[in-house]
């Protein structure tokens, strides 16, 4: 099994970046600590640029993809219709509590388009997104 993990604006700053919201690990750290979880292929894409994400998007060929769209989520029609057209299904997955959070935050984009959404576990989120994966190939 083959899985693209996309990681949207801002999320390059993990472990750095507001440590009371999204702790003190990089993404890099705990991205080598998910794949001794699996057995599956992980492929790792990170971009602050909209555009970029959904040329990742629509290049991809994987099994299934995690994105973490972080502030795109709320605002980008395109990364949701980039998204429905594609035919991969996508699990949402955001570090914090969305709905815990700012009202503007409260709504995704992402969401109607994405088979299932996973928020609020902190890292451990992208582990639940590739558990949900694995149950789907046995």
């Amino acid at each position: 099994m083959r899985i693209l993990l996309v990681n949207g604006p801002n999320l390059n700053l993990l472990g750095k970046r507001e440590p009371q919201i999204y702790g003190n690990q990089s993404f890099e750290e705990y991205l080598e600590h998910l794949k001794t979880l699996t057995s599956a292929e992980i492929f790792y894409f990170q971009s602050n640029v909209e555009g970029e994400l959904i040329n990742a998007l629509q290049a991809s060929d994987h099994d299934g993809i995690i994105l973490n769209a972080g502030g795109y989520t709320h605002t980008s029609i395109a990364l949701r219709d980039c998204i429905a057209a594609i035919g991969i299904p996508v699990v949402e997955v955001h570090i914090s509590n969305i709905t815990n959070r700012e009202e503007f935050r409260h709504n995704s984009m992402i969401s109607p388009v994405a088979v299932g959404c996973v928020f609020g576990f902190g890292m451990d989120g992208y582990r639940l997104a590739l558990n949900y994966f694995e149950s789907k190939r046995r």
